[in-house]
């Protein structure tokens, strides 16, 4: 007897077309024999819109059973469902229903043969690099979390800069004024990192990147520095005003002068399905609607 299978649906609950796409996901993966699994937290919404049976993730269904997990959203629900799935080796599969969707692997006109390749296995698995990040202060670990994107330390006070110094493999690099310092990965080099004036480093590029939010410093470039160095920022005493840290954009935690934020290369890369092989170029100029008419390529 063949085991069942799992497939987590997770949904940006608070658009109609997400969700919509969701039951219709949840219709086609009940009439190939699965029962659909989702998260406590979005089982409300999604048993007031789909009338057949769902399972519970963590009740009727351990993380660790999860074959792939679907999502249906934007950038945001991606980055929200690699936290809740985190620690598994399911790979997320993104439908974009948001805005540019740089993680998401189809569009919404697509949803039906992207769940079709999701039940025939028909897809590739991607790692991405991930960061590990912690806070120190006064010696002791008084955080730690992951991040997909980046890290990203900024000023909690819009009226005041906070002073900051980069370290890199325990070495200092500068210290200056600014509203905060962005430390990247390759997959969040066309998010924060981007709109701060980051480079985009492609992602089959093990690197991790720093990059200052406006610096007051004669020398505040964006560093990009190998995939196992161990990056950090600290808030000095000096500084007359605190930070705030965020992962990704959804987790935070409030820093005090004194501080340290360190981010390194996780052991737990994010993992995710693939159904289009073609290169990043490709989905970069799409994703950002870049001017490419007038091009003629190589010559035969």
């Amino acid at each position: 007897m063949a085991a069942q299978r799992h497939m987590l649906v997770v949904a940006h609950t608070g658009r109609d077309d997400a969700l919509s796409a969701a039951m219709t996901v949840c219709h086609q993966l009940a009439s190939a024999g699965l029962t659909p699994v989702v998260a406590a937290d979005q089982a409300q919404d999604f048993r007031s819109h789909f009338e057949g049976d769902l399972h519970l993730l963590g009740e009727d269904v351990a993380l660790s059973d999860i074959e792939l997990t679907i999502v249906l959203g934007g950038d945001g629900t991606i980055l929200g469902a690699a936290e809740l799935t985190r620690g598994s080796r399911a790979p997320l599969l993104g439908i974009n229903h948001g805005h540019v969707g740089f993680l998401a692997e189809s569009e919404k006109d697509d949803l039906s043969w992207t769940v079709q390749q999701a039940l025939a296995g028909e897809y590739d698995v991607e790692e991405r690099l991930a960061l590990d990040v912690t806070v120190v202060r006064d010696g002791v670990e008084v955080f730690r979390s992951f991040a997909l994107n980046e890290a990203a330390m900024e000023k909690a006070s819009r009226a005041r800069m906070i002073e900051v110094a980069l370290e890199v493999d325990g070495r200092p690099i500068s210290a200056f004024g600014a509203d905060g310092v962005v430390m990247a990965t390759p997959t969040g080099s066309t998010a924060y990192s981007f709109s701060a004036g980051g480079p985009i480093v492609w992602p089959g590029v093990e690197a991790l990147l720093m990059v200052p939010l406006s610096a007051h410093a004669l020398f505040a470039r964006p560093l990009v520095v190998g995939p196992d160095s161990v990056m950090a920022v600290e808030l000095l005493e000096r500084s007359s005003a605190h930070a705030i840290l965020w992962c990704d954009g959804r987790r935070s935690i409030d820093i005090s002068p004194g501080s340290r934020v360190q981010a390194s290369r996780s052991a737990e890369p994010i993992r995710l399905a693939r159904l289009h092989p073609g290169p990043f170029t490709d989905r970069l100029v799409s994703k950002f609607s870049l001017p490419v008419t007038g091009w003629r390529g190589p010559e035969e």
